[in-house]
């Protein structure tokens, strides 16, 4: 979700959260000075908090693919979370991975991360998005129409998220940890940017 402000005449509105229920987009924040429902208010996004969110959020598509490739076609995503700071990913798989299997996931990640592609965001009707190969969420609802986002050559999947433009502004992704939440569900939590770059450094010390 982003975070940002609403600026009015005699008020400012630091907005913590929004949400989609139905058709309407739900803003919740806490207002600062005299509220006028009559005024004209401008809207700003905290961009540097989105941005870090698109790193992690299209991590999480990189990490997925990298999965399959290294433990097997199995996998599947069964839950995420992306914020600012680090990605979440859960996904089905029968037993914890090795330490070399987690190096592996993490170096394809980071190869595509160092290939510099641009991604592919397109709206599709939902049987030629199919079609196409995009992978869809289990459980999910979708509509006639489908977003998805592709990077090419490697990955291509159902989603409505925000992501970056094309793979390099990931810069460096590092997975922290790896753990069981479920019989048959695993989870790997990890870092883009600077804070996986910071991760790394700390190592060294």
């Amino acid at each position: 979700f982003d975070t940002g402000m609403i600026k009015g005449k005699e008020c400012l509105i630091q907005i913590k959260d929004v949400q989609k229920s139905g058709d309407d987009i739900i803003h919740t924040g806490e207002i600062e000075g005299k509220w006028n429902p009559s005024d004209h208010f401008t809207a700003s996004v905290n961009l540097e908090r989105r941005n870090k969110i698109r790193k992690n959020h299209t991590a999480t598509h990189l990490l997925h693919k990298a999965l399959q490739i290294v433990l097997g076609k199995h996998v599947k995503q069964s839950g995420s979370l992306v914020d600012d700071e680090k990605l979440r990913f859960d996904f089905a798989h029968f037993e914890k991975m090795s330490a070399e299997e987690i190096k592996k996931a993490e170096l394809i990640v980071n190869e595509e991360i160092q290939k510099a592609k641009a991604l592919s965001i397109g709206v599709h009707d939902i049987e030629d998005a199919k079609a196409m190969g995009a992978t869809a969420l289990f459980g999910e609802k979708y509509g006639d129409k489908v977003r998805v986002v592709q990077v090419p050559e490697f990955s291509m999947e159902f989603c409505g998220g925000t992501h970056v433009s094309n793979t390099g502004e990931i810069g460096v992704f590092k997975i922290v940890s790896e753990s069981s939440v479920a019989s048959g569900i695993r989870r790997i939590e990890g870092m883009t940017g600077i804070l996986a770059f910071e991760t790394l450094a700390s190592s060294y010390e």
